[in-house]
């Protein structure tokens, strides 16, 4: 009578190793086993390709166009994004503030101090008002640079240069209740739109408890600029 085969729950049973087997398995000795570290030299091609060093004037000058046309979008439909802290650039904020200050010069027939000064006080008031809040926003805590702070406020500046480009086609009409409820209208919604825009940028970097705090003097800092729009005249 043949044995009865054992289950592998008998006591009677070796248990079988775990990883029983392995050991005939063969390893070929064409398999490399170890990897290769150095760099390709395609990739290091690639690599030196995309070197600013290399480009053209003209490349680099349509790069950093483009960079700010990106940066002008973000303002213009604010979203939480960090491009503007991220890849942060005076160049906007500089040609803003030029183009406000010089929409803001009235003629000099009449006196000749109403060019320059006028054209030196948009420039102060712009940078020193920026350089306040963000010192401000260092001092309460807020975990970005001072450049980006910069960066943002003077990007977010363009709304209100684009109703001072309105204010200015409307004042070549006759002036009247109409006329300054119009050019009252416009100051408005693009003074709401700076706050909104900057905010949207500048909040998530402050503490929770301070944000008020610090959105506070953006908020005066944009309505110096709309109160200097709304009351010019040529």
């Amino acid at each position: 009578m043949a044995e009865a085969a054992q289950s592998p729950g008998d006591p009677g049973t070796s248990p079988k190793p775990l990883f029983a087997g392995l050991s005939e398995i063969a390893i070929s000795r064409d398999i490399p086993i170890e990897g290769e570290i150095t760099i390709p030299v395609r990739s290091r091609i690639r690599e030196f390709d995309n070197s600013t060093l290399n480009e053209s004037v003209r490349n680099t000058i349509m790069r950093d166009l483009k960079s700010v046309g990106k940066k002008f979008m973000h303002v213009l439909y604010p979203r939480k994004s960090s491009t503007l802290l991220r890849d942060w650039d005076l160049w906007g904020p500089l040609i803003l503030c030029v183009a406000l200050a010089l929409m803001l010069q009235r003629g000099s027939a009449d006196n000749e101090k109403d060019g320059g000064p006028q054209f030196a006080e948009v420039f102060v008031i712009v940078w020193f008002g920026a350089v306040t809040i963000t010192l401000n926003s260092k001092l309460l805590g807020g975990n970005i640079s001072f450049f980006q702070s910069l960066c943002v406020l003077g990007y977010c500046i363009l709304p209100l240069t684009v109703a001072m480009l309105i204010c200015r086609l409307v004042l070549l009409a006759e002036q009247g209740p109409i006329n300054f409820m119009v050019r009252l209208f416009v100051v408005i919604v693009m003074f709401a739109w700076s706050v909104i825009a900057s905010t949207a940028f500048l909040a998530d970097s402050q503490p929770p408890n301070r944000r008020a705090l610090a959105v506070y003097p953006v908020f005066l800092f944009y309505f110096v600029i709309s109160w200097m729009i709304l009351t010019f005249t040529p």
